[in-house]
């Protein structure tokens, strides 16, 4: 349910692996005026393995710097272009509107045969006799019986998966109210990467997008708006200190809306055979650009998971794991982004001394460490992401736990000739960087589990993998069981544990 980007992505995997699926939106068309722009190195990795990063790429604009203003002056200018060098194909962060990102992945999930059926909505479901039987509302207005294995809520804050399932979305809503505009105006802080003024608990943030003068303006309504005016306003009504602050000539208004910001998570990401991504289950702030990007990883934790099960393979700890790894982010996530969040648009001279004098300093000493600029971008970019205690999580290999992303190593040949490039197979593998002992190359025969072996090299002990160390690769790219003997034995008990026919 539901055709933002957590669902087609989720579809697209599914699709991939040979489920038969549908899609299903209320809406008759992609949103013009969502809000979601940042596209992060995690994510394109994933869609690197789906074969279209390079497309995404080139549609959108790479954040060259983050800069913080106050009294009318950058005060901060943080280099962001290739901040993560070395760490990923990816090293940057990456402004992508999402109604563009949208008609991109709706494109290449037509390309897999599968079509979005618009203007249909869920009215209920119910578990029956091992699967699920959903009523959907169509666009001829008429009510239709679906019944499948499982159902997945990809519908947003306001979730008829969840609404039916009873499932709590504890949490709150700002005061204030927020506006996205996307319009064309000149200024220092045009083209020229993302910025965000401090002067005032009016907060407002500047995203490039593509073509000269394009940004995307994020901040908010005036505090005299009263309630239940919303649906009335303009740009007219918009706070004008921050954008006379930074000194911008809005030129051109090409579209303008309001929302508000909440922060809740759901209690539960899985009820039986239907499950809860992306803003069903969890919605925060928009620090950090977290929230499509969590969105999207939610999506591409299910659907691996989903495809397995569907085939009769693995036990009943792969399902339940999809909500033991995804909760838990989910929760540090808006946790992290609600104290940030409160700290930027707090009221009062106190929080506004903070901001405008002590937080400059703070961060612009922190954005001259490259290890802090280093650090952040691992934390923003989703790459640090672990799941240390998922009960598919086993063993440990130097600094490689079982749960963590596969660390990337660029070979000498290029990026196209790295150890991510067989994670396009979308397949479990084992990877060995070194030398491979002859027990194990006969054990992957066996099980049919495709075997990668990285001649050695200098990087890969920089990324913390031992040499001749075994790793079991999920379809997701994490790794599943690491093994600093690279035995047959541990890889073996592995795959009967969890009933995996690879």
């Amino acid at each position: 349910m539901g055709a933002g980007p957590t669902g087609l992505v989720l579809a697209i995997w599914l699709a991939r692996f040979g489920v038969r699926l549908r899609i299903v939106d209320k809406r008759h068309d992609v949103a013009p005026e969502s809000r979601a722009l940042g596209v992060h190195a995690r994510t394109l990795e994933f869609y690197r393995q789906l074969g279209f990063a390079m497309e995404v790429l080139g549609a959108g604009v790479v954040v060259p710097s983050v800069n913080l203003w106050s009294r009318g002056h950058r005060v901060v200018s943080i280099p962001f272009r290739n901040v993560g060098e070395g760490l990923t194909p990816f090293p940057f962060v990456l402004d992508f509107a999402q109604d563009e990102h949208e008609r991109l992945l709706v494109a290449h999930l037509a390309r897999l045969g599968v079509t979005v059926e618009r203007d249909t909505e869920l009215t209920t479901f119910a578990e029956e006799n091992d699967g699920v039987r959903a009523s959907l509302r169509t666009a001829r207005g008429t009510t239709e019986s679906c019944r499948c294995d499982y159902i997945a809520g990809c519908d947003g804050a306001h979730s008829a998966v969840r609404s039916t399932l009873g499932i709590q979305f504890g949490g709150g809503t700002y005061e204030r109210l927020f506006y996205v505009a996307d319009v064309v105006a000149r200024g220092a802080a045009v083209d020229d990467g993302i910025h965000v003024d401090l002067d005032t608990a009016d907060l407002l943030a500047l995203f490039d997008m593509k073509g000269a003068g394009h940004v995307r303006l994020v901040g908010m309504v005036r505090a005299d708006v009263r309630p239940g005016d919303e649906h009335s306003l303009t740009f007219e009504n918009v706070g004008t200190t921050p954008i006379e602050h930074m000194r911008l000539d809005i030129e051109r208004v090409n579209w303008f809306s309001t929302y508000r910001v909440h922060h809740r998570v759901a209690t539960r990401f899985r009820s039986g055979r239907a499950f809860l991504l992306g803003d069903a289950a969890h919605v925060h702030s928009p620090v950090g650009a977290q929230g499509m990007n969590t969105g999207i990883g939610d999506a591409t934790n299910l659907a691996w998971k989903l495809a397995t099960a569907l085939r009769g393979n693995g036990d009943d700890t792969l399902l339940d794991s999809y909500e033991i790894e995804r909760i838990a982010f989910a929760r540090r996530l808006v946790a992290t982004t609600d104290r940030v969040f409160a700290t930027a648009t707090r009221p009062g001279r106190l929080a506004a001394f903070v901001r405008t004098r002590v937080l400059p300093l703070v961060v612009g000493a922190l954005g001259r460490l490259v290890a802090a600029r280093r650090w952040l971008f691992r934390t923003v970019s989703q790459i640090a992401i672990s799941y240390h205690e998922s009960p598919l999580s086993e063993g440990r290999a130097g600094r490689v736990r079982a749960g963590d992303r596969l660390p990337w190593v660029p070979q000498a040949g290029g990026s196209d000739d790295d150890n991510f490039a067989p994670l396009a197979t979308l397949r479990w593998q084992v990877h060995v960087y070194g030398d491979c002992p002859t027990e194990l190359r006969d054990v992957c025969s066996g099980l049919q589990l495709a075997l990668h072996v990285f001649p050695w090299q200098p990087a890969m002990h920089r990324a913390g993998l031992p040499r001749n160390a075994a790793y079991l690769i999920r379809p997701d790219g994490y790794v599943a069981l690491a093994d600093p003997t690279a035995t047959a034995e541990p890889l073996r008990a592995y795959a009967t544990r969890h009933r995996l026919e690879f």
